[in-house]
């Protein structure tokens, strides 16, 4: 990990109090990013998503616009994090398998000409868009796991590119 103990928090200032980054100075770029998440369950609660024999109707294209709709929520959910103008919000979901469990893959991806990086907005799609899921099929299954969420790529600003 390239985490360095010299590194001032940026959303802190002298007196250790929380705060909100000043971005005005910064230059505006193209920025990026790429965040993935999973929810596992019981191969049968898989099987009735890609059927469309959920009761609440169809799991994955609701958890689709919820996560759109987290991401453009990012700023009024997240205290220190900027209001964006976001470009583009893409939502990727695969089913898989992984250790005798189904898997739900959801990958967003956003992109924002912007002072301030857009990591933010896709970990809350992605979050957003797995507790839809969650939140659509907790009646036939309870112990579905969501996790592990994590940032996958970004790209712009002065910290520039970062890749998993």
């Amino acid at each position: 990990m390239d985490i360095s103990d010299d590194l001032p928090l940026s959303h802190t200032d002298e007196e250790g109090r929380s705060r909100m980054v000043d971005v005005g100075d910064k230059e505006i770029t193209d920025r990026r990013a790429t965040v993935e998440g999973f929810i596992r369950m019981q191969p049968a609660t898989l099987r009735r998503i890609i059927d469309g024999e959920v009761e609440k109707g169809d799991v994955l294209s609701v958890a689709r616009l919820a996560a759109i709709q987290g991401a453009k929520e990012t700023a009024r959910l997240i205290p220190l994090c900027h209001p964006l103008p976001l470009d583009n919000v893409q939502v990727e979901i695969e089913d898989g398998e992984q250790d005798g469990m189904s898997t739900i893959r959801m990958t967003v991806s956003t992109r924002v000409q912007a002072r301030t990086g857009v990591e933010m907005e896709a970990f809350m799609a992605v979050s957003i868009g797995l507790l839809t899921i969650y939140d659509m099929c907790k009646a036939v299954d309870r112990g579905m796991e969501i996790g592990p969420i994590r940032l996958v790529e970004k790209s712009g600003g002065r910290s520039g590119d970062w890749v998993r």
